[in-house]
Formats: structure tokens, C-alpha cells, sequence
């Protein structure tokens, strides 16, 4: 359904005859469509009995199973919800330009000496680029979405990497979609640059594990460690899902393979941070978790039979062999565990010192990755219940945290400062929020969006009774449970801690503005105001607050599920544990 879809809107982009006939917004609620109705394919394909155990397709090159047409359903519902909000940014984008333009229109051309008719086509041109950049941008969307959807179905080796680059590619390019953009670009060759490191490193793990087997099928590879009592290809196992899972780990910034992910969170679009900090790594961590299931799964049942055959049938099966697979699932435990350790830490102690909003809750991200990964590297039905149940969670509180971003930006941008209507230092505004200090006052003049916010900050933090406690409760106590106690009690600790910066953005909020409004000025003359109050102070010109209905719709949508989960907690806990049961008894 995606790649037809894919095939169709790239022949509908190419054709001049077509893509003039359909607005550049029309694609991206084309796009959306699609997303919808694949996620009801999905969806109902749960029908089909064979489903439950599996059916491989393509050659076995993939598997679709109940979990891969859940998480698909998720995945596709997330993606069609980002695709939806990103309409309503560029109107309220082109409006805020429009004001701009309108509020001193010699401003933004004053110091190259460019004449104010001129300045006025520059400032069309631009916004017709970013209209016309919609069809590729809901077109880059469907490959990394088709990717995502391939990666958690791939049953091989080559699968896996084919999934992994189709995935990431889109988001390279994602990354740079606003091309005149220093900033834009500078990030999307940042992530190209290190996205390509973790994919040689995925690529040379695939290559050793088939140089030590022959096999590029997960499943076959998994009954080659359930009878194999060569320590020698074991080792090289090993070694080759440990630079796998160390790609994978690069690829969702978990610690200490971090460092690319706040620069380039920080300099793309918040529209393109929103699909780098929700979509790659759903798809990548459902994929690890299957992984190392069935790793554990295998080590763990052949470890028991080798002790049960060493101790009463005389030997028939060394036991040393069997110490050897266990060996592959207790080195890739310590690995995740390390890496959970870590991203704890430094997500949390070094997300205290940012003043910018988006490199903050990039920090934000690497620690809600080490609770993923604790919740992983335990391995019981309990803990992937929690996983599961935190990914859920971390997608839902996050996409409304950036839809609430993207909206206040541009509410905030449409309200144009002006330093000095007279001097030439005025510039269009790109509509981003940059730093945690341009919220200050929006509860007063936004107080809606910012209760929405604050709810959402609160859930990320942990406060109770919301969303994201639960989330953290699930997956303490399941690592209580299984005796992770320093692990426990360092989580609780972080917790705490990471609480402070999102108290920080939460007294910016509330805190009184120093901004001076002028708000009873007729439409027309809000550019009408004298050079000696301009130069005086900052002048704030009100053009339009409104966001589109669909947009504060589904933010008051998501922000009550957030708020409201325990009052109806029923419908998210028995469908986590469903698919837990499914993972772990596969």
C-alpha cells in the first residue's frame, strides 16, 4: 500500500500537468490518507489466524506477525498525525510573513540596498519555496514511514539493512529540507555524516555473523546457536550482534553514542525534530527488542538442556557449549545495561545546563532511551509490558509536547517585535522557537497552550497521576522485581533530578513578559507607529493568534489522554501486555 502509493505520488509530483492541478498542501492530506487506510490494513489484517505464529513473505526475507501489524498500525496512525499539523504550520507561517512584510517592508532588505519592491518578490519567493516543498516532505515521509514498517517485519540480515537505509535516508534528507537554511544544512550533514558510521558498523556486524554461519535468516540463525557446541562460532556471534546492537544504538542517540543528536535536533525544523525524535526509533527498538528476545530465548533454553544432559545422560552435550550461548545473550545484557546506565546520567546531568528548548529535550530523549533500554536488557514478560507500554507514552507526550512548540512559535512570530521600525535589522522570522526564554509570558497571553504544556512537561518528569509516572513505575518495578536494584535506584535518583529542567521551562512560562504589546490597534495600523516610540522600546504587533482547528484539536486530544489515563487505563495496559506475551512466547 505505501510503495504503490509512493510510485503514484512521485509519477503525480513529476508530471507538470498534474502537480499544478493539485495544491502542494493536497499532498500532504493525500499523504495523510494513506497513512490512515494502511493502518487500518493493518489493522485488520490481525483477522487472518496464521498471523499469530507468523507467516514469512518474500522469500522469508520478512515475517509479519500480530506484533509487526500492531506496531505498524501505531507507526502509521503517529505518521498520518505529523502529517496533518504540517498544512496548518506553513498557513500560519505564510501569515506570519505576510505581517512581517506588511509591519516594515523595507526591513529585511535595507542593509543589501535592495528595493522595497524587490525585498516584497524575495519575501513570495520564499514562502512559495516552502509551500512547494510540502510534496516532498509528505513524499520523504511515506519512504522513512515504509522503512520504519519494513524494519520491524525484517527476518534477514539483508532485510535489515536494506529497512535500516530506506529508513534513514528519508530522514537524511528530512533533515536539509529547507535548503537556504545554514543551520538546516549544516545538521542534515552532521546526521548524514554519522547516520552513515552507524550504518557501516550495522553492515560489519551482518558481515560477521555470516562469515561465522553461512545463514542471513534471523530464524535460522538462532537454531544454529540452539544446537551449535562450537565455541568458535558462538564467539563470532557474539561479536557480530554486538556491533549490530551498537549500530542501532548510535542510530536512537542512546549513550555514549549521543553526541549528534542535540546539534541536529537543535538545527533542523521542529516539524522534521518531531519525526527524528518519535519515528526511527519506535521502528529500531521494536526491531532490538525482537532480536534480543529470541537471542535470550534460545541461549537460555539451550543453556538448561546442556546442564540437564551434562548432569544425567553422561556428557552427551558439553557443558561448556552451552555456557558459550548464554554467553551471546549476557554479553548484549551488559551492553544495553551499560548503555541504559550512561544515557540516565549524562540525558539528565547535562540536559541541566541548556538554554536552548530543543537541545533540552534531545538530552530529554537520551534519558527516557535509558529507561527503554533497562526495561529491555531485563528481558521478562513484565519488562517488555513496560517497554512497550513507555514507547507508547514517549511517542504520545512527546508529539504533543512539539505540536505545542510548532504552535506557540508561530502564535509568538505572528506577534511581530519590532526593535526599530526605521533600521535595517529586521529579519523574517523562520516561526521556530530557539531558546526556553522566548516562552516567558505565554501563560499569560497563551494560557491554554500552556497549561497543555506544563501537563505534558509534568509527564515527562514523572509527576503522578499522569501518563508518564506509570510509564516509569512499570518499568522500576519491574527491575525491582528482577533484583536491578543500583539500576533502580539510580533511575529514581535521575528522575528527580531531570525534574528541575523541566521545572525550568515550566517558571519561564508563567513568569511575567517584559515584552510591551500594543493589541489595541486598529488592523490597519499596526505598522503606523512613530519612530520615537519605536526606538524606545520593543513593539509586539498582533496579527493572528489562531492555529488551525485540527491542530488545537489534536493537541487538547492528546494533552487529556496524557492528563486523564487513569481513568481509563484499561484499553493501553491489555493491548501492551498482549503483545508482550506475543514477543516472549514466540
Amino acid at each position: 500500500m505505501i510503495f504503490l502509493s509512493i510510485l503514484i505520488l512521485i509519477v503525480a509530483i513529476a508530471l507538470p500537468s498534474i502537480s499544478k492541478m493539485i495544491s502542494p498542501l493536497l499532498f500532504t492530506r493525500i499523504s495523510s490518507i494513506i497513512f490512515i487506510y494502511a493502518g487500518a490494513l493493518s489493522l485488520n489484517a490481525l483477522y487472518i489466524q496464521s498471523i499469530g505464529s507468523g507467516i514469512g513473505i518474500y522469500s522469508g526475507l520478512f515475517q509479519v506477525t500480530t506484533v509487526s501489524q500492531l506496531i505498524d498500525t501505531f507507526i502509521f496512525i503517529i505518521a498520518s498525525l505529523i502529517l496533518i499539523a504540517w498544512p496548518s504550520v506553513q498557513k500560519m507561517n505564510t501569515q506570519t510573513q505576510h505581517s512581517s512584510l506588511a509591519a516594515n517592508p523595507a526591513s529585511s532588505n535595507a542593509e543589501v540596498g535592495v528595493p522595497v519592491e524587490e525585498g516584497i518578490n524575495g519575501t513570495e519567493a520564499l514562502i512559495n519555496e516552502q509551500l512547494n516543498s510540502c510534496p516532498q516532505y509528505s513524499l520523504l515521509i511515506l519512504f522513512s514511514t515504509l522503512g520504519a514498517s519494513l524494519l520491524i517485519s525484517s527476518a534477514d540480515l539483508i532485510s535489515m539493512y536494506l529497512s535500516i537505509e530506506l529508513q534513514s535516508f528519508g530522514v537524511y534528507i528530512l533533515s536539509t529540507l529547507y535548503r537556504d537554511s545554514e543551520s538546516a544544512t549544516s545538521a542534515g550533514l552532521k546526521y548524514f555524516l554519522l547516520g552513515g558510521l552507524s550504518s557501516c558498523l550495522i553492515l560489519l556486524g551482518a558481515g560477521i555473523v555470516y562469515s561465522y554461519t553461512g545463514l542471513t535468516q534471523f530464524e535460522s540463525i538462532y537454531n544454529l546457536i540452539s544446537v551449535s557446541n562450537n565455541t568458535d562460532i558462538i564467539q563470532g556471534l557474539s561479536l557480530g550482534f554486538i556491533i549490530i546492537i551498537v549500530g542501532f544504538l548510535f542510530k536512537i542517540a542512546a549513550a555514549p553514542l549521543h553526541n549528534w543528536a542535540p546539534d541536529v535536533y537543535d538545527n533542523s525544523p521542529t516539524l522534521v525534530t518531531i519525526w527524528l525524535t518519535i519515528m526511527p526509533k519506535i521502528s529500531i527498538i521494536i526491531f532490538m527488542l525482537e532480536i534480543y528476545t529470541q537471542i535470550s530465548i534460545v541461549t537460555d533454553n539451550f543453556t538448561l538442556s546442556s546442564i540437564i544432559l551434562d548432569q544425567g545422560l553422561n556428557n552427551i552435550m558439553p557443558l561448556s557449549a552451552g555456557l558459550a550461548a548464554g554467553g551471546v545473550g549476557s554479553v548484549l545484557k551488559n551492553l544495553l545495561l551499560l548503555s541504559s546506565l550512561l544515557s540516565l546520567i549524562i540525558g539528565t546531568i547535562v540536559g541541566l545546563a541548556q538554554t536552548k528548548i530543543k537541545r533540552l529535550l534531545a538530552y530529554s530523549t537520551i534519558s527516557h532511551v535509558g529507561f527503554i533500554l533497562l526495561a529491555l536488557a531485563i528481558n521478562t514478560e513484565q519488562s517488555l509490558d513496560s517497554l512497550i507500554f513507555y514507547i507508547m507514552q514517549y511517542t504520545i507526550t512527546n508529539l504533543n509536547t512539539f505540536l505545542i512548540l510548532i504552535a506557540l512559535g508561530y502564535i509568538i512570530h505572528a506577534n511581530i517585535t519590532v526593535r526599530n521600525l526605521y533600521s535595517s535589522k529586521n529579519t523574517v522570522s523562520e516561526g521556530d522557537i530557539k531558546y526556553i526564554s522566548e516562552l516567558k509570558g505565554q501563560f499569560i497571553e497563551n494560557p491554554l497552550l500552556s497549561l497543555s504544556l506544563t501537563v505534558c512537561l509534568f509527564s515527562m518528569a514523572g509527576i503522578p497521576p499522569l501518563l508518564g509516572f506509570f510509564s516509569k513505575q512499570f518499568v522500576l518495578y519491574s527491575a525491582i522485581q528482577s533484583g536491578y536494584y543500583f539500576m533502580s535506584i539510580l533511575a529514581i535518583i535521575v528522575s528527580i533530578i531531570s525534574a528541575s529542567y523541566y521545572l525550568k521551562i515550566i517558571k519561564v512560562l508563567h513568569a511575567e513578559s517584559t515584552i510591551q504589546s500594543v493589541q489595541a490597534l486598529p488592523a490597519g495600523d499596526h505598522g503606523k507607529v512613530t519612530p520615537a516610540i519605536a526606538g524606545e522600546a520593543d513593539i509586539s504587533i498582533i496579527s493572528n493568534n489562531n492555529i488551525s482547528h485540527f491542530h488545537s484539536y489534536l493537541i487538547s486530544t492528546l494533552t487529556l489522554s496524557i492528563l486523564f489515563f487513569i481513568l481509563k487505563p484499561s484499553i493501553l495496559l491489555n493491548s501492551t501486555q498482549l503483545l508482550s506475551l506475543s514477543l516472549f512466547n514466540y
